[in-house]
């Protein structure tokens, strides 16, 4: 059974990179680097990461960026010579589960590296180019659990890499894709319903099954699991037959997406938005984070190059991050809204001497996080959206 990456239901609007070409995983030299692009990330301006590290940093505590801290990218393949990713990057832990190198495939249906973009945000060094993570002194270990060449993620090979993960003592585990089940019997696919295909309820039963023991077996082993909701605006209390894995799993953090709406002409827009894609529902979601809106101008620019010029206005309204060749693009998706929540766990786990349970780590997040909404469990935000000041402050 395939899982699907947590990216808008929508095709995005692509405009190729010029010259992607194969690079073999066995070169580790980065590429030339670009200047500082993090002004343009305003989804660090709202979580407050920038106070974050200052406020940790005044306190000397040495995990104020997330140092000491290991955190499993289940994803993709990631490009191993990003100049903002291998600094960070433990290879020789890394591992690849399919019939692909941990090295980035081009040519695929997905128009950009969805392991970069997601590792980006929460571990890209702060070096003064590029841009910089939520936890940009945190170890990441890439476990490629996808292939490039289809975009799909067989459920039991993501399971197989949470086994892993928690074995070679990963912290936190990041996992931005996820399918529906329903309890009936069927799987689901929104997006196009004609796909959707009828297996029974008792092998639904039994894969959340082994789901579960997987998850489980990772938060006995002191994991934080975090994993993106879905982008089909599904209202989640009123599906109680739906089921969404990973996310939907208790020991699992479900993220909502998060943007603005004009950020290129008005810096000082409400950066909270919730996201149009976005499903929500009091009863799923734990908490919200910055994904990019995608609703100005037009619902279908969910991708945009950074190096195509000239950039719509709407591009600035995602998520700029880490791409294939060296590269950047803004993305949208709750698959970018879920690793800036484990760029905080990180750094929360970072500031605690560089291990905390999971249960208080998640306690903290939500304690933590921004109550915005409805006072309270919010059907968008959940506890709210995550906050780095408060968190690394609890």
């Amino acid at each position: 059974v395939l899982l699907a990456l947590s990216l808008p239901a929508y095709v995005p609007w692509y405009v190729p990179l010029v010259g992607a070409a194969f690079v073999s995983a066995d070169v580790t030299e980065p590429s030339p680097s670009a200047d500082d692009l993090s002004s343009l990330q305003w989804g660090l301006d709202a979580i407050d990461a920038p106070e974050a590290w200052e406020a940790a940093t005044l306190m000397a505590n040495p995990g104020a960026r997330g140092a000491g801290v290991r955190v499993a990218v289940l994803d993709l393949g990631i490009d191993l010579t990003h100049p903002d990713l291998c600094p960070n990057l433990n290879l020789g832990l890394s591992r690849s589960f399919v019939d692909e190198p941990l090295q980035y495939q081009p040519g695929g249906p997905i128009p950009f590296s969805h392991g970069s973009a997601t590792a980006g945000i929460i571990a890209a060094v702060d070096d003064g180019a590029g841009i910089i993570g939520v936890a940009p002194e945190v170890e990441i270990v890439h476990v490629k659990v996808g292939f490039d060449s289809t975009g799909g993620i067989p459920s039991g090979v993501a399971m197989a890499g949470i086994y892993y993960a928690a074995n070679i003592g990963a912290d936190v585990i990041n996992m931005s894709f996820g399918g529906y089940r329903t309890r009936d019997g069927w799987i689901v696919y929104p997006a196009n319903p004609t796909q959707s295909f009828f297996v029974g309820a008792d092998v639904i039963a039994a894969h959340v099954k082994a789901w579960t023991w997987a998850t489980d077996y990772a938060h006995f082993r002191g994991v934080t699991l975090v994993a993106s909701a879905a982008n089909n605006a599904i209202d989640r209390d009123h599906t109680a037959d739906l089921v969404h894995v990973p996310s939907d799993l208790p020991r699992v953090i479900q993220v909502s997406a998060t943007g603005p709406v004009g950020w290129a002409f008005d810096p000082d827009t409400d950066l909270d938005v919730p996201a149009p894609y976005t499903d929500f529902g009091q009863s799923a979601i734990d908490l919200a984070a910055p994904g990019g809106s995608s609703a100005y101008p037009h619902p279908t620019n969910a991708f945009w190059p950074f190096h195509v010029e000239p950039a719509p206005p709407s591009a600035f309204d995602l998520v700029l991050t880490t791409d294939h060749d060296g590269g950047w693009s803004w993305v949208s998706g709750t698959s970018f809204a879920a690793p800036h929540v484990a760029g905080v766990a990180a750094l929360i786990i970072g500031v605690n001497g560089g291990s905390l349970h999971p249960d208080q780590v998640r306690t903290i997040l939500q304690r933590s996080a921004d109550d915005l909404g409805k006072p309270g469990n919010d059907d968008f935000y959940g506890a709210g959206r995550v906050n780095a000041l408060k968190a690394v402050l609890d």
